[in-house]
């Protein structure tokens, strides 16, 4: 991890294109200023665990789905 030092108004730059301003600091609370291209999303890391949570859950087949797709998949009896 990289640590810098920054005081409000300073910036930290990422890539060619991503500009991390810091716009205030009061106490233990930092207000930061993302400038990035539109295609680059930005989140909270709190609210980024989240999505990627739901994602999984959403992608994840419940045991039901599973036997009913098996059951769909299962050869007819032959006769």
């Amino acid at each position: 991890m990289l640590v810098l030092t920054r005081k409000a108004g300073e910036s930290v730059m990422i890539g060619d294109d991503i500009v991390i301003t810091v716009l205030e600091a009061r106490g233990d609370v930092i207000r930061l200023g993302i400038d990035a291209p539109r295609d680059v999303r930005v989140h909270r890391e709190e609210v980024y665990r989240e999505l990627q949570a739901a994602n999984r859950e959403a992608a994840s087949p419940t045991d039901e789905a599973v036997a009913a797709l098996t059951e769909m998949l299962r050869p007819p009896p032959q006769h």
